[in-house]
């Protein structure tokens, strides 16, 4: 990387870190209330911060009138660039597991906190700095290149088949929304809800997202479950009047690797003799089991591995039982044969099954122009020619457009945090993630 660019990084870095406060403060989690904004009003600001921010750097911006997404762009020329991003966030689920308040950025021992500070404020904010590092440094683009800001990207996906329906489309792209070196390969994100008459006569509800295994379930204190809970060997931790299961919260793409509250608290539940549709389904399925392998057997396959699959959110109402579903499918895996066995085996529990959302899989050649630039990218700046491109049970933006893959911005090696408490990026790996980017600007260039 030439001098004249690594010293207006190291300027820049400064504005970022500040721009990137700016961002992180705003509490950008999907909330249903009555604003006129599609997914309230958090959301909706932290779209118009963060065209503030794009325009007071110089570039061309514009916001949808219905709130759905925002774009900043810069440079000439026929050829477009896109880099999508996601301005929305998980929520930041049980406070006490944070350091800090999710919401009040902290710098501490090299590293940034907050919730989006990965995932994915902060790798969109790095990228858009990459580029006006080498703009600043005197790079001439001869293309466009054009950020696409998302606000739907952590719940439903409403946000981008109205950019597709009413905007330009990049002739290639990626997005910051993952790892280096980067990802060809996603496999299929399939969300559904099992629903069933509640005859348990219990009432509650725990679970914060689809793709987020819980870290917790808060319980009314009862000595008998804390028995069971021990008797498992389930942690948990008493409070005045209730009783705190304890998980571990990570991305459901990964969900062996945590420990869902809402599995451990139902089978205690049905050991304790309290029946319900849910907690037989989770006892006899999910426990001890780390790929719902009795429901489907065990589906894997060369290129993305496993099937995934996380209870996300429970709720019982007075009415009825309902159990929130992630899966992610193996790309050489039919979708509808997967629904097609989880809904008969549903049945058998009395739960009838309900599509919540689908995003179809993708799959980019390696040998393809978009991939061997931006691998060339990596490689130059990092030296690193171990690493090789890899699928991912993560849903990015990549598949919401043709020629698209997710490229960056956690290093190898490092900790993915995004969706935990204490979601934290490590300040100079931000700095070696502008520089790749920087690289793969350049490279477009030419």
């Amino acid at each position: 990387m030439e001098k004249i660019y690594c010293e207006k990084l190291e300027e820049n870095f400064i504005e970022f870190l500040g721009n990137l406060d700016r961002l992180i403060s705003i509490p950008s989690y999907y909330q249903e209330d009555k604003s006129i904004y599609p997914f309230g009003e958090n959301i909706q600001k932290v779209l118009e911060e963060m065209l503030s921010i794009c325009k007071e750097l110089g570039f061309k911006t514009y916001i949808d009138p219905e709130g759905y997404y925002g774009y900043a762009e810069v440079g000439e020329g026929d050829k477009l660039v896109g880099v999508l991003g996601h301005l929305d966030v998980v929520p930041p689920g049980n406070l006490e597991k944070w350091d800090n308040p999710p919401f009040s950025p902290v710098i501490k021992d090299g590293k940034y906190y907050g919730r989006g500070s990965q995932d994915d404020k902060g790798p969109t904010l790095a990228a858009i700095y990459a580029l006006k590092t080498l703009l600043d440094s005197g790079l001439k683009l001869n293309y466009r290149v054009r950020f696409i800001f998302g606000t739907d990207e952590e719940n439903l996906w409403r946000d981008m088949p109205k950019y597709i329906e009413k905007e330009e489309m990049p002739t290639i792209g990626f997005t910051p929304d993952s790892k280096f070196p980067l990802i060809y390969s996603e496999k299929g994100l399939l969300q559904c809800k099992l629903v069933g008459k509640n005859e348990s006569g219990m009432v509650f509800k725990g679970g914060d997202a689809f793709n987020s295994v819980p870290s917790n379930m808060i319980v009314p204190k009862d000595e008998e479950l804390k028995r069971v809970l021990t008797e498992l060997n389930y942690e948990f931790e008493e409070k005045e009047n209730d009783i705190e299961i304890i998980g571990k919260s990570v991305h459901a793409q990964v969900a062996e690797t945590g420990i869902n509250a809402i599995n451990r608290y139902m089978h205690a539940l049905t050991l304790l003799g309290k029946e319900s549709k849910s907690g037989k389904f989770i006892s006899e399925n999910l426990i001890g089991f780390d790929f719902a392998e009795p429901i489907f057997g065990l589906i894997k396959d060369e290129h993305s591995g496993e099937l995934k699959f996380n209870v996300g959110k429970i709720e019982f109402t007075e009415n009825e039982e309902i159990l929130g579903i992630d899966m992610r499918i193996p790309v050489t895996y039919d979708k509808e044969e997967i629904v097609k066995t989880l809904s008969e085996k549903a049945k058998e529990y009395g739960f009838e099954y309900r599509q919540h959302d689908y995003l179809k899989s993708i799959y980019v050649p390696l040998d393809s122009e978009l991939i061997t630039t931006l691998m060339s990218a990596y490689q130059e700046v990092t030296g690193d020619m171990d690493s090789q491109p890899v699928a991912s049970g993560g849903a990015t933006y990549a598949r919401a457009m043709e020629n698209c893959v997710a490229f960056g911005c956690v290093l190898p090696g490092r900790p993915k945090t995004e969706h935990q408490p204490n979601e934290y990026i490590v300040l100079d790996d931000m700095k070696q993630a502008m520089k790749i980017y920087m690289k793969a600007f350049e490279k477009f260039n030419r």
